[in-house]
């Protein structure tokens, strides 16, 4: 079903109280130019530019862009004062229209802010579009004006078109600024296509890449995704959106997404995506794929859980300050638990592919010591000033709301499937009908748990989600059908470090808390030059080594159990005396009973 242009409303809706025109000024320079209209100000009307983009939980300080800003009113300029880093106020009459206009300085290569060269463009209102306050609940219209931009560029975006061309560009109309900011625009030579899940069209849209993408698997796979996400929330019903984009940069390395109320912005590196001509595509899907479709999924997930679910903190977001929160590890941790469980469900992966998956997220929550310190609910809340922010101590004093909410989300699942009352999807289901698709509490959430489960639930929130102690995957797991096993941990891990090795040097990144090379003085942004070994015998001389890799440090050693690492740390060289450390374990997750997994996996 194509996705043809909209022309539902007249271009110019006299409903709309604030209109902005936003063209590409300087591709070069890296410009947008933005026109904001009051049809109607206040006496002395403010405009605040957010400082956050909600579902990128931190203080981005979006003003820092905005340049060359000045107000007119009939014709005469208008004195603006700046109230603080992101407000300002016009000195003007009430009641007769007001116009203002900047620059938006974009370079910004994310999912979250707004980038512009000679490629392509990109924009979310948060930092492009200035609120006028005391407005916001009023329409608000945006045309897009092609500018300086190339005559074969196009353009893209949920947002509802009134009147545009056959490339995309002209008048869009938002109901309030709430949803233009939930509406991205993605601009330049793409590659776009249709098709309809659950009987709504959705487009893909693709930058970046060449032409020697399979485009055919990647819809195909997406739709599949879709399909079975939409079945999982409605059953046959319809989704709570009338179309969806798809945005997908392609780049030489990145990697992330951001959800939308009816699309997404995703960032993926090309050699992730699936190649045309492959002799068979039913072949196992690359590493870097399966993770593409991971995060695919994911992001569509949360159209549903953050977007519409969302915690009740969020009911209405305040964009000039942190909108603080216990629940990522529901919103962010379940999402990352259903996104490669979906691709199990639609068949992309297969069981064991999936049960690796799995593995990896226990290993990276068992090898990071901050589980030990910080509970999944103080992640959630102090995301604002710890997970956007990762320094060399990060691993060492935080747990990941994503990568541990998962797994509580694994464990609530298969607890409930082994005491046979029910299952997480029915739990997430009943909250969408007892939220009505709103704003929730963790009290609804214990509440469904409940109500599905026969009993309460709380002992296991009280550990998993509010306490530091280790969660029952493993047993849970093997009681499910999957093989248990166990492997020699990864070097870097054992020693207690990650590391860096690149141009022929070895550079040390984080020292793990509580393993040996914290125990030798290693610290964060050494360098590690080589390694020396006491005589083998009275009078012979003593063995050193240069070194680039971790791995030819063990190779080295043999089976000696100490060593003296010469590290460079500020221009000194330090000896530092290493005590090889005892063998240490990582899981690894097999099939055992594929009927008992079927159960659980093709729900």
């Amino acid at each position: 079903m194509p996705m043809s242009t909209t022309r539902r409303r007249p271009s110019r809706d006299t409903a709309a109280a604030v209109r902005y025109r936003i063209a590409v000024d300087n591709p070069h320079s890296h410009l947008f130019s933005v026109t904001l209209t009051v049809e109607r100000p206040a006496a002395r009307q403010r405009f605040a530019l957010p400082v956050w983009i909600p579902g990128s939980y931190l203080v981005r300080e979006f003003s820092q862009h905005l340049q060359g800003l000045d107000a007119r009113q009939g014709g005469q300029a208008v004195a603006l004062k700046q109230l603080d880093k992101h407000r300002w106020q016009a000195d003007n009459a009430a009641g007769q229209a007001l116009e203002l206009r900047y620059q938006v300085y974009a370079f910004d290569a994310s999912v979250r802010t707004a980038f512009l060269d000679a490629t392509r463009g990109f924009f979310n209102a948060t930092s492009t579009c200035l609120r006028a306050l005391g407005l916001e609940d009023r329409p608000h219209a945006l045309t897009l004006e092609r500018g300086n931009a190339p005559e074969d560029w196009q353009a893209a975006s949920g947002l509802g078109a009134a009147r545009t061309d056959e490339h995309g560009f002209g008048d869009y109309l938002a109901t309030d600024y709430d949803e233009l900011a939930d509406c991205p625009f993605t601009l330049g030579r793409f590659f776009s296509a249709e098709f309809v899940a659950g009987g709504v069209p959705h487009r893909f849209v693709l930058t970046g890449a060449g032409g020697w993408v399979d485009t055919e698997r990647l819809i195909e796979d997406t739709r599949r995704v879709c399909e079975a996400q939409i079945a999982f929330w409605h059953g046959d019903g319809a989704p709570p959106f009338e179309r969806y984009v798809f945005m997908l940069h392609a780049s030489g390395d990145g990697y992330g997404g951001l959800e939308h109320r009816n699309s997404t912005a995703l960032i993926c590196q090309r050699n992730d995506l699936p190649r045309a001509g492959a002799k068979d595509r039913a072949l196992k899907a690359s590493d870097g794929y399966t993770t593409l479709l991971g995060l695919i999924s994911h992001e569509y997930f949360h159209t549903w859980n953050v977007k519409r679910l969302r915690p009740a903190e969020f009911a209405r977001y305040d964009y000039d300050a942190e909108n603080y929160t216990e629940l990522l590890w529901f919103f962010e941790g379940f999402t990352s638990y259903y996104d490669d469980l979906f691709l199990r469900r639609a068949g992309l992966i297969d069981d064991a592919t999936y049960l690796q998956l799995v593995a990896k997220n226990i290993n990276q929550v068992n090898q990071t010591p901050g589980r030990l310190l910080q509970s999944v609910a103080q992640a959630s809340f102090d995301a604002w000033v710890k997970y956007y922010r990762v320094g060399e101590n990060t691993p060492n004093a935080t747990v990941s709301y994503y990568t541990k909410g998962a797994l509580v989300a694994l464990c609530l699942d298969l607890t409930l499937r082994d005491e046979g009352q029910g299952s997480l999807d029915e739990v997430m289901r009943e909250l969408w009908r007892r939220c009505d698709g709103g704003p929730l509490r963790e009290s609804e959430v214990r509440a469904a748990l409940r109500r599905v489960g026969g009993r309460a639930y709380g002992a296991e929130l009280a550990d998993w989600v509010h306490g530091t102690g280790g969660l029952p995957a493993e047993r849970l797991l093997k009681a499910r059908g999957a093989k248990v096993q166990h492997d020699a941990a990864p070097l870097a891990q054992r020693l207690g470090l990650r590391v860096g090795e690149a141009g022929g040097a070895l550079h040390i990144k984080t020292v793990l808390r509580g393993g040996a090379a914290e125990a030798a003085g290693f610290a964060a942004g050494d360098e590690w030059l080589g390694v020396e070994f006491a005589p083998a015998r009275r009078g012979a001389p003593a063995e050193a080594w240069r070194v680039a890799r971790l791995d030819e440090v063990d190779a080295l050693r043999g089976a000696r159990p100490r060593l003296t690492a010469l590290v460079s740390r500020d221009r000194q060289i330090l000896r530092l005396a290493l005590h090889w450390p005892e063998e240490q374990q990582a899981l690894r997750l097999g099939v055992d009973d594929a009927a008992r997994l079927a159960a659980w996996l093709n729900a």
